[in-house]
């Protein structure tokens, strides 16, 4: 890790480990400058437990997720895992790579919001660590500084208690980018919703948690009752979809607002 951090420290380098988005967009046959692999730091590939929470290493594979030991708040991460490309490409992509790249349409990135996931980063001179949702400041931007790389995400530990459901739209089931995907996570007591966390992605220039509706979830019934709380007046406000060759921003924004509504239903009657 140190030897990565003082080869970062001494100009421009391309980082890369999965490389499944980082080749495929480049145009050129070969990727200019200098590049440092860090899929061999094996500090880096890991998914591990403590009272602190959960690490994820920042060359961990989405193979790795879906192997990984994790309490049922992951459930959404790994249903996610397994739509992100093909076999082959789980094998090999990173779940920070897809934090990296900022897509609006990065599978990882509602889950990893709806975990309350905070971004560790590091260079040579220090660690610091952020909340994926100020990481993340746009389409292909976010807040790494020349100099530093993602070297793994935490998860709080108060964030890993719940049940958690991942649902996608696409014009096919696999090998495909998304229109709209929604990631929840409910903590269930006594037959009431004690603890909500809802995100959408695809459907705003970057993931967003539904927070208006994540508050008036608390306390509500666990059960059928809970539709009626799910209205379109807490979902919409928050998304801003646009139009592009997958969907247009009336079908995402429907889609999305019929997603939250089946991920609810579906955590509440298999709690």
């Amino acid at each position: 890790m140190t030897e990565a951090l003082d080869i970062l420290a001494r100009g421009p380098v391309t980082l890369a480990a999965g490389c499944t988005d980082l080749f495929a967009a480049t145009g050129a046959r070969a990727l200019p400058g200098p590049v440092l692999d860090i899929t061999g730091v094996d500090a880096l590939r890991c998914a591990t437990r403590d009272a602190d929470g959960v690490h994820i290493g920042a060359a961990t594979t989405w193979s790795d997720l879906v192997a990984a030991d994790l309490p049922p708040a992951f459930d959404m991460l790994k249903q996610a895992a397994v739509e992100v490309g093909s076999l082959q490409i789980q094998n090999a992509a990173t779940l920070a790579g897809n934090i990296c790249n900022a897509s609006p349409a990065a599978d990882g990135a509602p889950c990893l919001l709806a975990l309350d996931a905070e971004v560790e980063l590091a260079s040579a001179s220090g660690a610091r660590r952020m909340p994926l949702a100020a990481f993340v400041t746009g389409p292909r931007q976010t807040a790494l500084a020349p100099g530093e790389m993602v070297t793994g995400l935490h998860v709080p530990a108060d964030a890993t208690r719940g049940i958690s459901r991942f649902e996608k739209l696409g014009a096919r089931r696999y090998l495909v980018i998304s229109i709209a995907m929604v990631a929840a996570r409910l903590v269930i007591e006594q037959g009431r919703i004690a603890g909500a966390a809802i995100a959408v992605g695809a459907c705003s220039a970057v993931a967003v948690r539904l927070t208006a509706l994540e508050a008036a979830l608390i306390g509500a019934p666990a059960d059928a009752r809970l539709a009626a709380v799910v209205t379109d007046a807490l979902i919409r406000p928050a998304l801003a979809p646009i139009d592009d060759i997958r969907a247009d921003a009336a079908y995402r924004m429907d889609a999305a607002a019929e997603l939250v509504r089946r991920a609810l239903a579906e955590l509440v009657a298999g709690s």
